[in-house]
């Protein structure tokens, strides 16, 4: 606004509504100082998040399983705890025995690499191998990464040394759990660049678009930017100090999540504002009184999500239990820069932040004198939403019976959902090394060779666990563990026993993240309880188990929690019994309808081999809470309009009043979770969608059209008792 702003009127009712003086200096000061201070500390952090991020498989594990503990238990035997890395070298014509002993060197090479365990004391070898395939057409060596190291980086060497120092006529693979996870964290690599860029993009365009203003998206887009810094300023110090555990996957949601909810929390005070300014002259009154408005449907918003988001701490999943108090942390800088640093630059700029499109002040809005026409409710409506309203207004019944029928028939869908997993080599998308090399090796050796099952039994009863597992279909073979000793030396090697427990190596005939696999797990778990009662059975496939049906218990624990606390937070909001449940249940058909349209593009669209099977806990947080914003910013303004206009001339006061900007925040809301599908892991791809379609199907069909022609039906019962 421009210097020559007319002063606010010294009346009672003006004082009452704007802030004291004093705080239109300090406040703003202060306000905007500490944001600096935070931007200028988050900032330069947000690169460094990767040093305190981890994505192997103990960050995803579920924290009580038998596969956790064996995990432990492995560290103890080998003195160390590793991932095995599997270089395989591969022939076009049988390799002869006799030139086997040349391999020696190259496994030599490979014992070399740093990163690459080191021997211990009476050890002669940690490197296994040359072993031979069947076949003769292949030699594998089993290389022990120690998991303390950047395993990336590793894998990166072995692959260079395979390469350049590889017999001729050979072709090299590095893979195995090893290389899996340096695929796994390369492709995470662009989490800290292009994911934001991506983000920061899409909701620039959109904004630019929606408001064709040349200040404003700038100062919403610093909101949602300051906003991330401050969340990667506490996100990182936690990470640290150990408080929380970060991974790739909760650090693109965070990226993502931060700067949505801040776009999506700024609009609703950007829109308020600019409706206060056509019926108040003074910019920091409009803004007083624009914040006053949106500080209980925001507060309640994030509250919701906030809530929701801590609900995942009940899970029993690592990777689950991560995530939800560092998206809560997200969300609450979200909330804390939509509601101060927003308001400050807003009120700064005035008018001037709408330019060329300007808000006037028209003192007929401001006594009321407004003109009269249509459909009550509707009489300063205009375009699609006086449209919209009309609709509602004439067939509310027909609307929401209509709408509530093709939503159920969407969620038909979730009967092809496959979310019981997918195999490790399917988790990166497009050419991945070692998914390559892991197919080689199952043509030439036992599919499991590399990965084996690992059992921990106590001492006493070992030679009847093995002669269980060895005689168990699907593994191919299965021996003590006896420490890397050479076993051409010619001595018959003892079993290594720690704390009165030996530890059982079996290889299974099957790819280790293979149906027929898992299935062997369960297998090994029922019989060998006839011989230890105590036995562990863990190892990859025991955890890709133990994770599958983790978070099936985890979906049904968590979901009911979350129901439960946004609809008391409803309750509380709306001070009303009927109406929250009402809003729930559009939510979770939402919900269904989204996941069921996924399922269907998942299978016959882009052709997924399935889903994680936490894809549908996750999917089911971020759609209800996220949904319920959107309820909340309706049914707020609703029940503010219904005071003096009642109850269903309020309803249509309150969506057409709030109907272009939720729908604005929806389509941004969407645009930030799709960008999550630049990153080519399976998992955030399908994340990327579900949110992504949910979100819209939530603002322009649930919210636009099922919510208020519901409401509109009930009429005022649905603010029962109050």
């Amino acid at each position: 606004m421009s210097a020559r702003e007319p002063v606010p009127s010294s009346s009672s009712s003006a004082r009452a509504g704007r802030p004291w003086r004093w705080l239109r200096i300090v406040l703003p000061v202060v306000v905007l100082l500490a944001w600096l201070v935070a931007a200028g500390l988050g900032g330069p952090t947000f690169g460094k998040l990767s040093g305190v991020s981890s994505n192997d498989q103990a960050s995803y594990l579920p924290a009580s399983a038998d596969s956790t503990q064996v995990n432990d238990w492995q560290r103890r035997f080998t003195g160390s705890k590793t991932i095995p890395a599997i270089v395989l070298l591969v022939s076009p014509e049988r390799i002869p025995a006799s030139s086997l002993p040349s391999y020696v060197s190259f496994g030599e090479r490979l014992g070399s690499v740093a990163g690459v365990q080191r021997p211990a004391s009476g050890e002669q070898t940690v490197v296994a191998g040359p072993i031979p395939s069947k076949d003769g057409k292949a030699v594998e060596f089993i290389v022990p990464v120690t998991a303390s190291s950047a395993v990336d980086t590793v894998v990166t060497n072995l692959r260079a040394v395979a390469d350049g120092h590889r017999p001729a006529g050979t072709t090299a693979y590095v893979t195995g759990p090893a290389g899996l996870t340096a695929d796994l964290v390369s492709a995470f690599g662009g989490i800290d660049g292009i994911l934001l860029l991506v983000a920061v993009a899409a909701v620039l365009v959109i904004l630019l678009a929606v408001y064709r203003a040349l200040m404003l998206p700038f100062l919403v887009l610093f909101t949602a930017v300051f906003a991330l810094t401050g969340a990667i300023l506490v996100v990182y110090a936690f990470a640290s100090w150990g408080w929380v555990a970060l991974n790739g996957q909760s650090q693109g949601i965070l990226s993502i999540l931060v700067i949505g909810a801040a776009t999506d929390y700024s609009l609703l005070f950007v829109a308020r504002f600019r409706e206060t300014l056509h019926s108040h002259r003074s910019r920091w009154e409009a803004g007083w009184l624009a914040w006053k408005a949106v500080l209980a449907p925001v507060s309640a918003s994030a509250a919701t999500v906030v809530i929701a988001l801590l609900c995942l701490l009940f899970s029993d999943l690592n990777s689950n239990k991560s995530l939800g108090p560092i998206a809560a942390i997200g969300i609450v800088f979200a909330y804390l820069a939509a509601l101060t640093f927003l308001p400050v630059v807003l009120v700064l700029a005035g008018r001037s932040a709408f330019w060329p499109f300007i808000p006037r002040y028209r003192a007929e809005v401001e006594d009321g004198n407004g003109p009269a026409r249509g459909i009550r409710g509707l009489e300063t409506a205009t375009g699609i939403w006086r449209g919209i309203g009309t609709l509602i207004a004439r067939h509310h019944r027909a609307v929401w019976v209509v709408v509530a029928v093709v939503l159920l028939g969407a969620s038909a869908g979730l009967l092809q959902l496959k979310a019981s997993g997918v195999p490790q080599t399917d988790i990166v998308l497009g050419s991945a090394p070692a998914s390559a090399g892991q197919k080689v090796l199952a043509d030439h050796y036992a599919a499991g060779s590399g990965a084996p099952v690992l059992i921990v039994v106590s001492r006493d009863r070992a030679d009847a666990a093995l002669t269980i597992a060895s005689r168990t279909p699907g593994v191919a073979s299965a021996a003590v563990y006896a420490g890397n000793v050479d076993p051409t030396a010619g001595v018959r090697p003892e079993p290594v026993v720690r704390n009165g427990h030996e530890l059982i190596q079996a290889t299974l005939a099957s790819q280790p993240d293979s149906a027929a696999a898992e299935g062997v797990v369960r297998e090994l778990r029922r019989t060998l309880s006839s011989a230890d009662s105590t036995v562990l059975v863990g190892g990859p496939t025991a955890i890709s188990v133990d994770t599958n049906d983790t978070a099936q218990r985890d979906l049904a624990t968590i979901i009911p929690i979350v129901l439960a606390v946004i609809l008391l937070i409803l309750m509380l909001l709306l001070r009303s019994l009927l109406t929250p449940v009402l809003l729930i249940a559009t939510v979770v058909l939402s919900y269904g309808a989204s996941l069921g349209v996924s399922a269907l593009v998942f299978n016959h669209l882009f052709g997924f081999p399935g889903a994680d099977p936490t894809v549908p806990l996750f999917g089911f947080v971020f759609l209800v809470a996220l949904g319920v914003d959107y309820n909340i910013f309706l049914m707020t303004r609703v029940r503010e309009e219904t005071l003096t206009l009642g109850t269903r001339a309020g309803i249509l006061r309150g969506l057409s009043a709030t109907g272009s900007v939720i729908s604005s925040a929806g389509i941004v809301l969407a645009a930030t979770f799709a960008a999550l599908a630049v990153i080519p892991i399976l998992f955030l791809v399908q994340i990327a969608f579900i949110v992504a379609f949910g979100v819209l199907l939530d603002t322009l069909v649930v919210r636009s059209l099922l919510v208020p022609a519901l409401a509109y039906d009930i009429g005022p019962a649905g603010w029962w008792p109050s």
